[in-house]
């Protein structure tokens, strides 16, 4: 059931939009338009959960990483727009936290809710393990090959590679969907402790096409209200972030946090259901998209956007992404998890997010 603020938030995020786009806003006005701002990213997550759950798994999944990824392209132009020099680093700073918010955080939050339910989280491993190779595929040629590359100074693409990079990260993508939701779909549905496929849930009916029609418009209109509000917060974020003395990449982990956040709630809900299979393609989804999705919009933005664009990872990073899929694989292979699994990856969060404050 669609709740009252659902309605009203993305509604009165569009009007603060109208009011205050173009102009120099008080410091009281920000904090409103910022609570405003994270009212529409979780409004928009609801209704794509709505849409998500009048269409079933696995196109649930794949609707609501969509609409996370459209609020964090969103995000990361409108920062780079008004961002200048500090802002080259963004696209890369704000994936690589998705990355590791999704394959760390979502990921060992809901294996540790579902191994403290049942003792044991159970998922196929088939699928998951197909997202996650596609996650970690992505991942390294996005975000670890520019550091090699030898055409152009720093860890930045030429325009050649990065178009290259681009239409092979959404091709991936697009593969890895049509695999997900037609010639192996069985693969990523919710499955019970005996490896039994469940179609759907048992407690709750869908909601109608009416009311999926409705959360549809709503849905457009958050995501318009976030995209118009992003940019009139964007050079408080920034400043908040360098008068606390942080590094410019808090700035992409603060994006990646705040649109990840409802995501998070919603995988979380699935493990309490024990409905591990849909936290997880929730998780890998969102990664998977946040790189396939983000990385190709970004290059197209590049077109009018000054400056170079850098993608390429520093050694920390990579040693972090290294671990990741290590761990995630021994994780993903035997389809069972019990929560040192899931205290393993939120233990990896946790060293990724002290390194981003404390580089």
């Amino acid at each position: 059931m669609t709740s009252r603020w659902t309605l009203y938030l993305p509604v009165a995020a569009l009007v603060a939009l109208i009011l205050t786009f173009g102009r120099d806003l008080p410091s009281y006005i920000v904090v409103l338009v910022s609570v405003l701002l994270a009212g529409a990213v979780l409004a928009a997550v609801h209704h794509a959960e709505v849409v998500a759950h009048r269409v079933g798994e696995p196109y649930g999944s794949l609707i609501l990483a969509v609409a996370v990824t459209i609020i964090e392209v969103a995000l990361i132009v409108t920062l780079m727009v008004s961002g200048g020099e500090k802002a080259q680093s963004l696209a890369r700073d704000t994936v690589f936290a998705a990355v590791m918010i999704t394959c760390n955080g979502i990921l060992g939050i809901s294996l540790l809710v579902g191994a403290l339910r049942r003792r044991i989280a159970v998922f196929n491993p088939e699928g998951t393990g197909s997202a996650f190779a596609t996650v970690t595929a992505i991942a390294t040629l996005s975000l670890v090959l520019p550091t090699f590359t030898t055409s152009s100074p720093g860890p930045q693409f030429t325009p050649a590679q990065l178009a290259f990079a681009a239409v092979v990260s959404l091709g991936l993508y697009l593969l890895f969907v049509a695999v997900q939701t037609r010639r192996h779909r069985d693969d990523f549905m919710p499955i019970t402790t005996a490896g039994e496929v469940i179609e759907a849930e048992e407690h709750d009916d869908p909601p109608s096409s009416r009311a999926a029609l409705q959360s549809l418009g709503l849905l457009l209109v958050a995501l318009i209200a976030v995209v118009g509000l992003a940019k009139g917060v964007s050079p408080t974020i920034e400043a908040v972030v360098a008068s606390a003395g942080l590094p410019q990449a808090v700035v992409g982990v603060v994006i990646a946090l705040l649109v990840l956040l409802p995501e998070t709630i919603a995988a979380v809900r699935a493990a309490a259901r024990d409905r591990i299979q849909t936290s997880l393609n929730l998780a890998l989804g969102s990664a998977m998209a946040s790189i396939g999705l983000t990385i190709p919009a970004i290059s197209v933005a590049m077109i009018w956007l000054d400056g170079p664009l850098l993608l390429g990872l520093g050694g920390t990073e990579m040693v972090l992404l290294v671990l990741t899929v290590a761990v995630g694989t021994l994780t993903i292979v035997p389809g069972r998890a019990n929560i040192l699994h899931g205290g393993l990856h939120l233990s990896l969060m946790a060293v990724f997010l002290f390194l981003a404050a404390s580089p």
